[in-house]
């Protein structure tokens, strides 16, 4: 069931739904309206070797960006980089999140995820995006400007294991700026598991 601008505002107001800062401009019908933060991840086109290995910490393919007041940050056609909402966000063991972008935006070309538009019951931190822009001109991205939108489901009963829990080797709980991958842990040996196919 999605929660509708009522049920949002009791949930804020129980403090079980945390948004900080929150705008009250920013609760739609069913649905919070996000905003654009500073920093931005840019991919480095130059790196050797030209190619992003996923068994490797991929830290050194990007560089940080951050935005100014009033001055854009192009963002070229086929470019990708990663940002991060202005919010923070906290859900409870019951409720997850759905990460969706403005119709506005969509229209001209910008896609704000590629597949990360879920939201775990237990998140805290800021959402990472993947801005990538589809169009065949520039498009500029400005600091605090309304950058997507978050809506908000409630399961069928509680999570037993929220996002962050130590058994599911959660990634990015408690990120504050944007986030490069992290799927080269998947090929960490994990304490009770077998390290290869020759394990006994």
């Amino acid at each position: 069931m999605v929660l509708s601008d009522r049920s949002i505002w009791e949930e804020i107001d129980r403090g079980r739904i945390v948004i900080r800062p929150l705008d009250p401009a920013s609760i739609q019908p069913a649905s919070v309206d996000l905003r654009l933060d500073r920093q931005l991840l840019v991919f480095k086109s130059w790196r050797q070797p030209y190619y992003i290995d996923v068994r490797q910490n991929p830290q050194d393919l990007n560089e940080l960006v951050e935005l100014k007041e009033d001055e854009p940050f192009l963002l070229s056609p086929g470019e990708f980089v990663l940002a991060s909402t202005l919010e923070w966000i906290e859900l409870p063991d019951d409720i997850v999140g759905r990460l969706e972008g403005k119709s506005s935006l969509g229209r001209i070309g910008l896609l704000i995820h590629s597949t990360a538009g879920y939201v775990d019951p237990g998140w805290r931190g800021h959402l990472t995006l993947e801005l990538s822009n589809v169009a065949k001109l520039p498009i500029t991205l400005y600091y605090g400007m309304k950058i997507g939108q978050i809506s908000f489901l409630r399961l069928s009963s509680p999570a037993e294991n929220l996002y962050g829990s130590p058994k599911l080797g959660s990634k990015y709980q408690g990120q504050t700026a944007p986030t490069p991958s992290r799927f080269y842990r998947e090929f960490e040996p994990r304490p009770g598991m077998n390290s290869g196919p020759d394990s006994t």
